[in-house]
């Protein structure tokens, strides 16, 4: 538990709607006060004149892979790639091996974030015994251990009444329900988004409507149920349209959209990059658009990387070969301030609250500002800052970003958990 005194940076509190020059003093680990002209003896001092000062950024879907895949990414590197991202807190899928079905994976996961994660770590727990989408997994054993949402993530449960049921006991444990929203019948044997770009390049297609089938079924589920769903890397203007309707009408119900899905199209895959590769495919420029107009208007709850590390044995393979996923810590700052903040459609201050107060309302956790006596967690980044992205500088053990070398304005510059600086920028 340390103390530090932040000085002198805009701080952007969304969730107590405080927006000024100020400082911040954290004590012991938690956030002791904001105000202008702090002063405290024997505390080390972070001057943040000319950034922002936000809570603690959370990324709500992580892959580490630990236990079982650790050649592609461990909760050590995985995490140290977040604090190198600006990334406080982060919530990790449970497709591990083995999966984590059980308190006694969930525990390790605890433990070992304990003893070496460079910042706070939330894991998600399985909807089904080893995600194969047939029996419940010992979710209420879970929660106690320490799990704070459900989700088969990448395999998604294509029983309806299985997912029913999982629902109505994630409702009673009071934690979301999260779907990666895919039709496997209609995705089965897809490369990349269906469409114009697909025929062009020659590749296998995965139609829009696989995401969308799945998301009007899952809300008439959570309509029926009354339970919290929440849409994984939302990615089509149908499925965004879904949501909108569904949120109008009462049904409880969040989303999050990727930086990759708003920063670029199915028409940068011209090169066959297996960097490019990932589900939900890049999409169509009306999608892209459609997802930007989700983040303007409210719809969008977060942001979140859907950071999938691969090592390059496996991703550098034929694009109809290689796995889907690619890194995205270190670069979701960068990317939101590029495609949203400098091109105007939203402010600073939304951004924030799509890293901090609306992940932590969706998860239920007790972090994303800093009203005193709240986690000593903050995120300081500014807007000017020129810098670019080299993936073989990354924190992570992968390097699967199609993201290497772009130039970014405005970025990171320090991370700070429980009041001690885990990253900052040299």
């Amino acid at each position: 538990m340390k103390s530090l005194l932040i000085q002198g940076g805009r701080v952007i509190d969304p969730a107590s709607k405080f927006d000024a020059v100020a400082d911040v003093l954290i004590r012991n680990g938690r956030i002791e006060a904001v105000g202008v002209g702090l002063k405290a003896e024997g505390v080390e001092v972070l001057d943040a004149t000319g950034a922002i000062v936000a809570p603690g950024f959370i990324d709500m879907h992580v892959h580490l892979r630990e236990p079982g895949i650790e050649h592609a990414e461990t909760i050590e590197s995985g995490s140290r790639a977040a604090a190198a991202g600006g990334f406080t807190s982060i919530c990790c899928m449970p497709n591990t091996l083995p999966t984590n079905d059980s308190a006694t994976v969930t525990s390790y996961i605890v433990q070992r974030a304990r003893e070496v994660a460079a910042v706070n770590v939330f894991p998600i727990g399985a909807i089904t015994k080893g995600s194969k989408g047939e029996e419940l997994a010992a979710i209420g054993s879970m929660r106690e251990a320490g799990i704070v949402a459900i989700s088969d993530d990448g395999r998604p449960v294509m029983n309806a009444r299985v997912m029913r049921r999982a629902m109505e006991l994630a409702r009673s444990l009071d934690i979301p329900v999260i779907d990666h929203c895919e039709d496997l019948n209609l995705s089965a044997g897809g490369d990349m988004n269906e469409g114009p770009e697909s025929v062009r390049l020659g590749l296998r297609g995965i139609p829009s409507a696989s995401e969308d089938v799945m998301v009007a079924r899952d809300l008439l589920l959570a309509e029926l149920t009354g339970a919290s769903y929440h849409v994984a890397h939302l990615s089509t203007k149908r499925s965004m349209a879904m949501v909108t309707f569904a949120k109008s009408k009462g049904i409880r119900v969040s989303c999050e959209v990727t930086p990759h899905h708003f920063a670029i199209t199915d028409q940068e895959l011209c090169a066959y990059d297996s960097n490019y590769k990932m589900k939900p495919p890049l999409r169509r420029s009306d999608d892209v658009e459609a997802i930007i107009e989700g983040i303007v208007d409210g719809t969008v709850d977060a942001i979140a990387t859907d950071h999938a590390p691969h090592p390059g044995d496996e991703k550098m393979q034929e694009f109809e070969r290689c796995p889907f996923g690619i890194t995205g810590l270190e670069t979701a700052i960068g990317l939101s301030l590029s495609e949203l903040v400098h091109t105007g459609r939203i402010t600073v201050g939304r951004m924030v609250e799509l890293f901090t107060t609306g992940p932590a309302r969706v998860m239920r956790l007790n972090r994303g500002t800093l009203a005193p006596g709240a986690p000593g967690d903050v995120t300081v980044f500014d807007l000017t800052t020129e810098w670019t992205f080299d993936v073989r500088q990354s924190q992570s053990k992968s390097r699967n970003s199609p993201f290497s070398g772009r130039r970014f304005i405005g970025g990171q510059v320090a991370t700070v958990v429980g009041g001690g600086i885990v990253w900052k920028r040299e």
